[in-house]
């Protein structure tokens, strides 16, 4: 697979950092707010299934607190796990 363009991983890594913040402040409120929505529709294209976009976001509007916690969680490894087994993101750990 080629390599993305500069641009491409940039949106990718802010949107990937964008909905893990979502998942750590999902146990205390909701988190459909309108910069994870921009950050699912910015990995639609690189996400080959598209359930566990759908998930987050259905997720992130749950009333119950353990209910979207639990499901924000689960989506959010699945889209990691899809984007990392397309070649489209690495985790980069400071030296």
């Amino acid at each position: 697979m080629a390599t993305l363009p500069r641009h491409q991983r940039v949106v990718i890594a802010l949107s990937v950092h964008i909905l893990r913040s979502g998942v750590s402040r999902c146990s205390e409120a909701r988190v459909d707010v309108a910069e994870v929505r921009l950050a699912l529709r910015c990995l639609l294209p690189h996400c080959p299934e598209r359930w566990p976009l759908v998930l987050y976001w259905d997720a992130a509007s749950q009333p119950n607190d353990i209910g979207r916690a639990q499901g924000v969680t689960a989506a959010f490894n699945g889209i990691v796990r899809q984007l990392r087994k397309a070649g489209r993101y690495e985790e980069v750990t400071p030296s």
